[in-house]
């Protein structure tokens, strides 16, 4: 398992709309972590338009897609996928974060 670099979104740059969160990933990803360490509920999207991932403040996801399964399985979030998130509050503080871990080839 490799990390990809973590991306992040500090508060007062997420919007009422979709906002993508640093870059699509590079690799096919494994293990997905995203967090929410502002101080308003936030909405995640996997494609900039529709609503995926709700999340409280202070919140976080942990999506283990294949941890334990060979690179042959090929059940992974697709590289190129890139995370968004938008207001559900309106946060003031802090900054959320996308953390992912993908295969060595």
């Amino acid at each position: 398992m490799l990390p990809e670099v973590q991306k992040s979104l500090a508060a007062g740059s997420i919007a009422a709309g979709y906002t993508g969160v640093g870059t699509a990933f590079s690799n096919p990803v494994r293990i997905l972590f995203l967090q929410n360490l502002t101080d308003a509920a936030v909405q995640w999207s996997m494609d900039g338009i529709d609503d995926h991932f709700p999340m409280p403040a202070n919140g976080f996801l942990l999506l283990d897609v294949m941890g334990n399964k060979s690179v042959s399985d090929q059940f992974f979030i697709s590289e190129g996928t890139r995370m968004y998130v938008k207001q559900l509050g309106v946060p003031t503080t802090g900054s959320v974060y996308v953390s992912a871990m993908y295969g060595k080839k």
